[in-house]
């Protein structure tokens, strides 16, 4: 009895390491963008707890962090500051275009906000 040969032939062996390549170069892509977006969830909260409610302070609070973090998607201007039940709130929101292939890219939304219940931050358009 002759045993037949089992295992991945060049053509399947090509392919997988084609879908695995895009996929880790889409994941180099994204990670720094999601890295940004929670110094940026840290930079309102910092904000929020330095900023003593004047929203020139906190904006000037979060820019010291904007530096400090690295952050260039967003400005202090783009926050949007709002008293909500006597206490001040700061949620943003921002889109961040990847480009991948020709005409293809990839649109991440992002958007955050330091309410307690986690509610949708105005969108700016």
């Amino acid at each position: 009895m002759h045993k037949r040969q089992q295992g991945i032939s060049l053509v399947g062996l090509i392919f997988v390491l084609a879908v695995v390549g895009f996929v880790l170069v889409l994941g180099l892509k994204i990670v720094p963008t999601y890295t940004e977006y929670r110094a940026i969830q840290n930079a309102i909260v910092t904000a929020k707890s330095n900023g003593h409610g004047s929203v020139i302070e906190i904006q000037k609070s979060f820019d010291a962090s904007a530096v400090a973090g690295y952050i260039s998607s967003i400005n202090s201007r783009d926050l949007i500051i709002d008293k909500v039940n006597g206490e001040t709130e700061i949620s943003f929101a921002y889109e961040k275009k990847i480009p991948l292939v020709g005409p293809a890219s990839l649109l991440l939304e992002y958007e955050g906000t330091t309410a307690k219940g986690g509610a949708q931050p105005a969108k700016t358009e």
